[in-house]
């Protein structure tokens, strides 16, 4: 008998199944991408919490792995120009219609700038001008300076500078709401970079015929989410992170099609870094309008 569709309910169970693995190893062997995120923010916010003689040496053996693992990232991008001529190659000479792929990716690269942008001026002034009450375009007007800077830059860190300046300087923000908030921002802040993966990661299945039922949307959306809080605030740093909401819903098979998507990510990639930033602005006002009175009460 054929199966039926997935509820919403059954999806929601299937999801907070992966989410939450019985065996964290098996996990790993099955590469259960959603079970150890889930983990790593869990265990990395436990070791914040735990005292300094207790986690203080883990947390050095753990940046002290991560500097490694960096270095060993930084010798094999010396290969990426060979390894994409070599995928992008591949996947042209497979290809039955070099016109339809370059139509593909032609669409593909639309639906992202109107995804993003959708997200830049619908969402997150929405969202701020109904917990405000304000009008979100004196946000953006502050904030010029940092989207022109994060769209050259294409790093959320190397605006931070700037971002800063903007929020104390133009918006008027607390010093110390800055600070903490813009800092924090950068590093997880990444809604740009979460909804470019989902759609990127949609794209690639419809490529290749594979209909995403309503469970792996699900999947796609919320790994998508933890992976962009993962990634680094670099140039591309998303393309890493890619790889594993591939793996969570069985499509690592097809992670040669990222080469395809590196040829336009330079473009793609500095939208959402302005997005990324524009995230931050409007989350550093919405914190600076809610804790003003307070932090004036303690001066």
């Amino acid at each position: 008998a054929p199966e039926h569709p997935q509820s919403a309910l059954e999806s929601i169970l299937q999801i907070l199944g992966q989410a939450f693995p019985p065996n964290l190893v098996q996990a790993a062997a099955q590469m259960n991408v959603l079970g150890l995120v889930t983990f790593s923010i869990f265990f990395g916010f436990v070791l914040s919490q735990a005292p300094a003689e207790t986690g203080g040496p883990l947390i050095q053996g753990v940046e002290r792995l991560n500097q490694v693992v960096t270095r060993m990232v930084e010798i094999v991008l010396k290969l990426t120009p060979v390894g994409v001529f070599a995928l992008i190659a591949s996947a042209i000479a497979e290809s039955c219609d070099i016109g339809a792929m370059a139509k593909a990716i032609a669409l593909y690269m639309v639906t992202v700038c109107v995804g993003l942008g959708l997200q830049g001026l619908g969402v997150l002034p929405c969202i701020y001008a109904i917990a405000t009450r304000k009008n979100p375009a004196h946000v953006l007007r502050a904030f010029t300076q940092a989207f022109v800077t994060a769209f050259g830059t294409d790093s959320s860190s190397a605006t931070l500078p700037v971002t800063m300046q903007c929020a104390v300087g133009k918006l008027g923000v607390s010093e110390s709401v800055a600070n903490f908030v813009l800092p924090l921002g950068a590093t997880i802040n990444m809604n740009g970079t979460a909804l470019y993966e989902s759609l990127t990661v949609i794209f690639i299945a419809q490529r290749h015929g594979v209909q995403l039922s309503m469970a792996q949307t699900f999947i796609v959306v919320v790994t998508g989410t933890m992976a962009a809080v993962g990634a680094a605030a670099i140039p591309s740093a998303g393309l890493v992170t890619m790889l594993m909401v591939l793996e969570a819903v069985d499509l690592s098979q097809f992670a040669g099609d990222i080469a395809l998507v590196i040829t336009v990510d330079w473009m793609l990639d500095r939208l959402r870094t302005v997005v990324n930033v524009e995230g931050d602005a409007f989350g550093v006002a919405l914190v600076d309008h809610f804790t003003r009175n307070k932090i004036n009460r303690m001066k």
